[in-house]
């Protein structure tokens, strides 16, 4: 008899104790709270020549978002606005505001040639095309 937990059972304990879990509890940040709440979710790919980045940031104008890029090293930042007033005849019964900032960094496996990186934002996704360089430098990039 095996008093260690499995493998699946590590993976399950895991699962149930990701982002989602804390949601309704007060020491997840109060605008999480709010519908439709800021996020950033990410993802990462690659090939042999670029690394893929996209950002789930809906809701937010593409002016709001930062990237950076440093050498191995990328930064995402998002200001974010939010009201939100319901009214019931001429009189205000809710108004609710929150005006903040999300943050993400991550390092990859090589450097970027941030000179010739890009990054675009439609429909709340932003796409970014990072080309693989071994000594990359840093280097804010424009959003189309």
């Amino acid at each position: 008899m095996s008093y260690l937990p499995s493998v699946q059972n590590l993976k399950e304990l895991r699962d149930a104790f990701s982002d989602d879990f804390f949601k309704g509890f007060a020491m997840y940040p109060t605008y999480q709270l709010l519908e439709g709440s800021p996020q950033m979710r990410l993802e990462l790919k690659e090939d042999d020549k670029n690394f893929f980045v996209k950002a789930e940031i809906p809701g937010v104008k593409k002016e709001d978002i930062k990237v950076s890029v440093d050498g191995s090293r990328v930064s995402l930042s998002v200001e974010v606005k939010k009201e939100r007033e319901e009214k019931e005849d001429a009189q205000v019964i809710r108004s609710e505001r929150y005006y903040g900032s999300l943050a993400r960094s991550f390092s990859l496996a090589e450097n970027v040639d941030s000179s010739a990186a890009s990054a675009k934002y439609e429909n709340g996704i932003l796409n970014l095309t990072l080309p693989k360089k071994p000594n990359g430098s840093n280097h804010l990039l424009k959003i189309a």
